[in-house]
């Protein structure tokens, strides 16, 4: 199969589940997966137990169904422990908690059905509620421990996966704000999606409230919560997403709720989120959006360069790109001055400033015989660090290993 018929793999992951869906361009939506044949059983815990003396591993509901039978130790708080690097012992024997998290990936990868059929990885998009760089070093071992290749993987957030889902659905089910209810854990929290659409592209930002914890009346709290979050906007659709809204608890709620607007509940949002996020950001179809999160850079970086006797930008940095992954990179010839001037723009304004960064100490050449290497890497969301590298120009001017540091941000 060749890599564009790959698919798009989306993982939902935090300490107690995770969560898998699966889009391929032949798809109308992505697929979750489930454990269990014909079923919509789609958490799978994230647990791993060994056998009692035995080297077999089991995992998800299996571990805990086996760990409760005493015929195999559970891992405690396998994900957690693996983001921080640390040993666990297990049956006497002690492993690298990340080795551990290698066995439950390849495990997941191994599921009946749809994942038997799923041929190349096209993407392997990991969502989680926060990304870092223990996640980042955590994800990279384990692709790198499943020879996947690091330009396959991506890291999102949960916010992002709920903008990439909410905006693939139906024109009329964004015509208005979009609004989310996540219970997952003990809070209630609210992310609601809204669209600029004078710019283009429409710039999406999203509002993200933590109420706390619903207290014992849970109908009413959450009653109060729409009410303050919708106030007098219009909302197309609400999507509930989270172990929370299991049950019939919500009476007077769900009344409100679904007043003149679409209602949705599940627990593969962001996963299938996931999935959309991949296929977009491979540029598989048109994507009139741009969204900022808290891991993506809030600045353009560009160079002016002549190319073909055309005065053009180059951009060596794009906004909207997660900073722990994205790099800048290209080769010019210096022409005139020794000095490079770099154009920094926020995606919202069509205004940039310029900063110039003086070349010191550069070897005295004739005009147009020195090759530079520019190199951008973001050190965060609103700053970029720059190094540059006199290559020399071959024969003519060999290279003096000098190399100029300087870190842009935006002011």
């Amino acid at each position: 199969m060749s890599s564009s018929d790959g698919a798009y793999l989306g993982i939902d992951i935090n300490k107690s589940q995770t969560v898998l869906s699966i889009y391929k361009s032949n798809m109308e939506e992505p697929v979750t997966v489930s454990t269990i044949l014909g079923e919509e059983n789609y958490s799978i815990p994230t647990e791993l137990a060994k056998r009692v003396g035995v080297g077999q591993w089991f995992f998800g509901d299996d571990a805990i169904k086996k760990s409760r039978l005493k015929e195999a130790e559970l891992v405690e708080d396998l994900f957690q422990k693996a983001l921080l690097n640390e040993e666990v012992f297990v049956d006497g024997t002690g492993y690298e908690a990340r080795e551990l998290m290698v066995i439950y990936f390849n495990k997941l990868f191994s599921i009946p059905g749809p994942m038997a059929a799923l041929g190349d990885i096209e993407k392997l998009i990991i969502c989680v509620e926060q990304v870092n760089l223990e996640v980042m070093e955590l994800m990279n071992y384990i692709i790198s421990s499943l020879s996947i290749p690091a330009d396959r993987l991506m890291l999102i957030d949960r916010n992002e996966c709920f903008y990439h889902y909410a905006l693939s659905q139906k024109p009329e089910l964004f015509l208005y704000n979009v609004a989310l209810f996540d219970y997952s854990g003990s809070n209630m929290v609210s992310c609601v999606l809204n669209r600029n659409q004078t710019t283009r592209p429409q710039l999406i930002t999203l509002d993200v409230v933590n109420h706390g914890d619903l207290g014992d009346n849970r109908d009413e709290a959450f009653d109060r919560i729409i009410a303050d979050t919708f106030g007098s906007n219009l909302f197309s659709s609400v999507y509930l997403v989270g172990n929370g809204f299991d049950g019939e608890w919500m009476k007077s709620s769900l009344t409100r709720l679904c007043k003149g607007r679409k209602v949705f509940l599940g627990k593969n949002l962001y996963s299938k989120g996931a999935c959309y996020a991949g296929y977009t950001k491979d540029g598989k179809r048109d994507w009139p959006f741009i969204y900022i999160g808290d891991n993506d850079l809030k600045l353009n970086l560009s160079i002016k360069i002549l190319e073909n006797n055309v005065m053009k930008f180059f951009t060596l940095i794009d906004a909207g790109e997660s900073w722990y992954d994205v790099k800048g990179e290209c080769e010019v010839i210096l022409d005139g001055e020794p000095e490079i001037e770099f154009y920094i723009q926020r995606p919202e304004s069509r205004e940039a400033h310029t900063e110039v960064l003086e070349l010191s100490d550069m070897p005295p050449r004739e005009n147009r015989t020195t090759r530079l290497r520019i190199e951008a890497s973001p050190v965060s969301d609103v700053a970029v660090a720059i190094v540059i590298t006199d290559l020399g120009f071959g024969e003519i001017s060999p290279s003096s290993g000098k190399c100029w540091e300087h870190t842009i941000s935006l002011k």
